[in-house]
C-alpha cells in the first residue's frame, strides 16, 4: 500500500504542527523543575514524549524523508520562537513593568547561550535517532512488530536527547554532576514509559492514518542522513 505522490496531506500538516507545538511549549515548561519524592523533573516531561509518538507515526507512515521534514521544520520554528524571545527580553520594560514580571519573563523567554545550543543539538539527534531507528527496523522486519520499533526508538532518541541537553545546558550551574547521571535515567525511564503507556492509542492511530492516506512507506535505498534527500 503505496501512494507516490510529493503532495502533503492534511493529516501530515496536522502531525507537523503538533510536533512543533509540542517542541516549542516543552522548551517553555523545561524552566520549571519539579520533585517528586526523591526525583526532579522538568515540566517538559509531560508534553515532550508526545513529539516522539508524532514522529513514530509519521516515520511509520510517510516514511523517513517525511520526518526529515517534519524535524527541519520543528527546529526552524522553535529557532524563530527563541530567537525572538531573546530579542524581546533585551527590549527595556514598560514603566510600570516591575522587576518581579521582569524576572519571570527573563526566566521564560531569556534562554541562555548555553540551554539553547543543547536544545537545538539535543532536539535535532534524538529526533533524527528516533525516526531513523524506526525505519530500520520496518524494513527488517518487514513492517511486522511495530511495539517493539517504537519503544526501541524512542528509548534510544530519548538517550540521545538527554545525553546532550542535560549535561550541556543544567550541568553544574543547576544540576550537581553527581545527580547527573541518575536524572538522566529517570527522565529517558519516564518519557519510554510514558510511550508505553499510549501505544495502543499509538497502534490505533497508525492504522487509521494508513487507510485514510492509502500510504504506507518502506524505506529501501535512501541515505540516513540530516542533510540530503537523495537515494544511495
Amino acid at each position: 500500500m503505496k501512494k507516490n505522490t510529493s503532495q502533503v496531506s492534511v493529516l501530515f500538516l496536522l502531525f507537523s504542527t503538533l510536533f512543533t507545538v509540542c517542541l516549542i511549549i516543552s522548551n517553555l515548561f523545561a524552566v520549571k523543575p519539579f520533585s517528586l519524592g526523591p526525583v526532579s523533573f522538568t515540566g517538559a516531561i509531560f508534553l515532550f514524549p508526545v513529539s516522539y509518538i508524532v514522529n513514530d507515526v509519521v516515520s511509520e507512515v510517510w516514511g523517513f524523508r517525511r520526518a526529515k521534514v517534519l524535524i527541519w521544520t520543528a527546529f526552524a520554528l522553535n529557532f524563530f520562537v527563541v530567537l525572538m524571545g531573546f530579542v524581546v527580553d533585551l527590549l527595556p520594560g514598560a514603566p510600570w513593568w516591575d522587576a518581579t514580571a521582569s524576572a519571570g519573563f527573563h526566566s521564560v523567554f531569556g534562554l541562555a547561550p548555553r540551554v539553547a545550543a543543547a536544545s537545538f543539538l539535543a532536539f535535532l539527534v534524538g529526533s533524527f535517532v528516533n525516526a531513523s531507528v524506526m525505519s530500520r527496523m520496518k524494513v527488517r522486519n518487514e513492517g511486522r512488530h511495530f511495539t517493539l520499533r517504537a519503544v526501541v526508538s524512542t528509548l534510544l532518541g530519548e538517550l540521545c536527547d538527554s545525553l546532550i541537553f542535560f549535561p550541556i545546558a543544567l550541568a553544574g550551574a543547576v544540576i550537581p554532576w553527581q545527580q547527573m547521571p541518575m536524572f538522566v535515567l529517570w527522565q529517558v525511564g519516564l518519557k519510554t514509559a510514558y510511550e508505553i503507556i499510549v501505544l495502543p492509542l499509538t497502534i490505533r492511530i497508525v492504522r487509521r492514518v494508513k487507510e485514510v492516506e492509502q500510504t504506507d512507506v518502506y524505506d529501501r535505498d535512501i541515505r540516513y542522513t540530516l542533510f540530503k534527500n537523495k537515494n544511495k
